[in-house]
């Protein structure tokens, strides 16, 4: 999958020479979640390795900060140089340029393209979209569910509101506000550039949907 992502990415987005990326990530995707590799870390790993890297924007992930406490801990651990930014400035740095390309995992791909993965990473995707750089979704082909046809048909898990109401136990919000938490959205698949799997590359965005190849 890493090598599959890497082979890609290099294809498109430094088509016009040897120059290292800077690629941004949300949530957690590296060995601490998936053991290994990596999925969508497992292709920046592989990058990094072919000394393609030049640095990594990761999404700190709120509100219980995966990127900022575990894919922050892996790039350290890998010596990858990047940035812990706020999920807020995620667009932003994708429109100032500042990014090639974004990498994020998924938790389940419908069969039509559509990908639920940790809340925010919508935000990423029409943030790309708009920026014209890819938005690659990498994950096995177990994620993909071909007995779901869209993204309409997956259950959005809504956690505890004190996840967002209160810090370290500490209410921030007034007494009075309820808490909204979704811990994932679900990013059309118009948006999504390609999706690599441990079998190759799927161009989504293009019409090359999981469901008419991944059977």
């Amino acid at each position: 999958m890493g090598a599959h992502g890497a082979d890609w990415l290099l294809k498109r987005a430094a088509p016009d020479g040897d120059r290292p990326l800077r690629v941004l990530t949300h949530c957690n995707t590296g060995a601490l979640a998936t053991a290994g590799w990596g999925t969508a870390l497992g292709v920046i790993r592989e990058l990094h390795a072919r000394g393609r890297i030049e640095a990594v924007y990761a999404d700190e992930t709120r509100p219980l900060l995966q990127g900022a406490r575990l894919t922050a801990w892996e790039l350290v651990q890998e010596g990858i140089p990047h940035y812990v930014q706020a999920d807020g400035a995620a667009a932003g740095t994708i429109l100032r340029g500042e990014v090639d390309a974004a990498i994020v995992g998924a938790d389940r791909i419908a069969a039509n393209g559509d990908t639920a993965n940790k809340v925010g990473t919508v935000a990423i995707a029409l943030a790309c979209a708009h920026a014209g750089i890819p938005f690659m979704v990498a994950a096995p082909t177990t994620t993909v569910d071909l007995g779901t046809a869209s993204g309409a048909d997956i259950p959005i898990e809504l956690r505890g509101e004190d996840e967002v109401l209160e810090w370290s136990g500490v209410r921030t919000a007034p007494a009075a506000s309820r808490g909204h938490n979704p811990a994932f959205d679900v990013t059309p698949g118009s948006l999504v550039t390609a999706l690599v799997t441990e079998r190759g590359v799927l161009e989504v965005a293009a019409g090359e949907l999981p469901g008419t190849r991944l059977k």
